[in-house]
């Protein structure tokens, strides 16, 4: 009877942990293009998303853009999972 107990709670707990729901994902990005510095605030709303993949989709990244011509841009995303 205690094994059935056990197995049933620890069930249970893993249910609960891979459960999908929805998260948000807050970012400031600051963009710099040659001396030209700004910054702006996107938040992302992730549905039906385990804490695992949501913590993977939001993270800090950089990209860099580079024209055939003009001034490349870099673009710093910093992002906190709520």
């Amino acid at each position: 009877m205690k094994k059935i107990t056990i197995l049933a709670v620890a069930l249970v707990a893993i249910s609960f942990a891979s459960c999908k729901k929805e998260r948000t994902c807050d970012c400031t990005i600051t963009s710099t293009s040659g001396s030209t510095t700004s910054t702006t605030s996107q938040t992302v709303k992730f549905e039906k998303v385990s804490g695992g993949d949501a913590k993977q989709m939001c993270q800090k990244r950089t990209e860099v853009q580079t024209p055939s011509s003009g001034t490349a841009s870099t673009d710093v995303y910093d992002c906190k999972l709520k």
